[in-house]
């Protein structure tokens, strides 16, 4: 790594002294200086002069911008839920720099003047990047596509419709067809509705047991298989939302094998969570997909393990406490993961032994960044100055009464957890620090 040619001497500099630098984008892990020049990566090494502002990361880790590349904000139409500002702010405080919002809003983001307002929103925020993710359909109803080619002029990163499947084979074949010309991802929430209409949870033994309708994993998988097939015979890409199956990541290794453009995520509650849970009765619990059993549970975990799930996210999805106090059958599926993301994942990856930290890392910037084609999750020099100051060994509890999120809807209230960010820098400007 060199330093940045056009060094400007009026710009300012900020310096991250002696931290562990990991950027699995260039293959980085040692023990370096870092200097960021205004709002780009300068370069490792001491700074050209002598810095305005200085950051001791010893014993740190210092990595990318952390990318959580499924986020519900909520905004337009559902601001008791969560807002832009406060769901960039949980952003932020959990050491995430970049955010990719899903548009199951009110009205939903599928047209160039929606996908616009959120960028413009998140920029009056001025907390972390905000990248849209177009719908799929209009009206995410799954019956026309959406002008696919204008919300990518209106800054949309990628397509969904999550919430709720692309039902009609027909229409996500043609949506590949179309994003492929942009060279643009479809998001898959993969679920054949018929088979899980009005479940609860997951449909298997302790389901039976507790009485409640159940949600089975083969709606699921039965739409991964098909997405993946569709991929393959239109050279589209496809990258499958919150696997939650054993059989999905099964689909999806096999698919990856094959050389067909298709990618998979896991989230934190489906990696550490099971249907065991929902005996507590306890609406916090309850998310579509649902958790599932541990035979799934390691599933997930052996399948971020060998790479076949390449990316960490939250499916950060807010609700108001209100909602989430109506019965089970009632209540909204989510929870809200932002300022959990990264001490779950430390905690029940890295300290287990399941991924090492340029692994972990790895999944949680550069993977995100290429499947959604943005210019971030590297240190490289002269890109984007967005890092993540990470405590590595730092011990605390999770305590929901203290976050940023607008929402309360987290199962992990109390939890002990090890790993916490402890700066969080966004173009260069420390917008969050506990560093003294």
């Amino acid at each position: 790594m060199t330093a940045v040619d056009s060094y400007n001497d009026s710009m300012s500099i900020l310096h991250l002294r002696n931290g562990r630098v990991i950027d699995p984008s260039q293959g980085l892990d040692e023990v370096a200086d870092l200097w960021i020049d205004d709002i780009l990566i300068g370069g490792l090494g001491a700074p050209p002069r002598a810095a305005d502002r200085v950051l001791d990361c010893s014993g740190m880790i210092v990595s990318p911008g952390l990318i959580d590349m499924h986020v519900h904000l909520r905004e337009p139409g559902r601001e008791e839920d969560e807002t832009i500002v406060t769901g960039t702010a949980s952003a932020i405080a959990g050491g995430v720099t970049s955010v990719a919002c899903m548009p199951n809003t009110e009205p939903p983001l599928d047209t160039r003047d929606a996908a616009e307002f959120v960028i413009l929103q998140a920029k009056r925020a001025g907390n972390c990047n905000v990248f849209p993710i177009g719908a799929v359909t209009k009206g995410r109803e799954g019956k026309e596509l959406a002008e696919i080619g204008k919300l990518v002029d209106g800054g949309a990163v990628a397509f969904t419709d999550d919430g709720a499947p692309v039902f009609n084979a027909e229409i996500m074949r043609r949506a590949l067809e179309y994003a492929k010309m942009f060279d643009k991802a479809i998001l898959v929430h993969a679920e054949i509705l018929e088979l899980t209409q009005g479940g609860v949870m997951n449909e298997g033994e302790v389901s039976l047991r507790l009485g409640l309708r159940g949600m089975p994993g083969v709606a699921e998988d039965i739409m991964i298989a098909r997405d993946i097939m569709l991929a393959e015979l239109t050279g589209g890409k496809v990258h499958i939302l919150h696997v939650s199956t054993a059989g999905g990541v099964e689909l999806l290794r096999n698919g990856i094998r094959r050389g067909i453009r298709c990618s998979g995520e896991a989230c934190p509650h489906h990696f550490i969570l099971t249907d065991k849970e929902l005996e507590r009765f306890d609406s916090n619990y309850k998310m579509s997909p649902p958790l599932r059993t541990q035979r799934d549970v390691d599933a997930i975990l052996e399948g971020l393990r060998d790479g076949t799930l390449s990316v960490l996210a939250t499916d950060h999805a807010p609700h108001a406490p209100e909602k989430k106090a109506k019965e089970l059958d009632q209540t909204p599926n989510g929870i809200v993961g932002l300022e959990t993301f990264l001490p779950l994942c430390v905690t029940h990856l890295v300290e287990k032994g399941v991924l090492t930290w340029p692994q972990m890392i790895e999944k949680m910037t550069i993977n995100p960044a290429k499947i959604l084609g943005i210019p971030r999750g590297t240190l490289q020099v002269g890109q984007k100055a967005d890092v993540t100051v990470i405590d590595p060994k730092a011990q605390w509890t999770i305590d929901v009464n203290a976050m940023k999120t607008k929402s309360r809807n987290s199962p992990f209230h109390g939890w002990p957890v090890t790993g916490r960010a402890v700066a969080t820098i966004v173009r260069g400007v420390v917008k969050m620090s506990r560093m003294g």
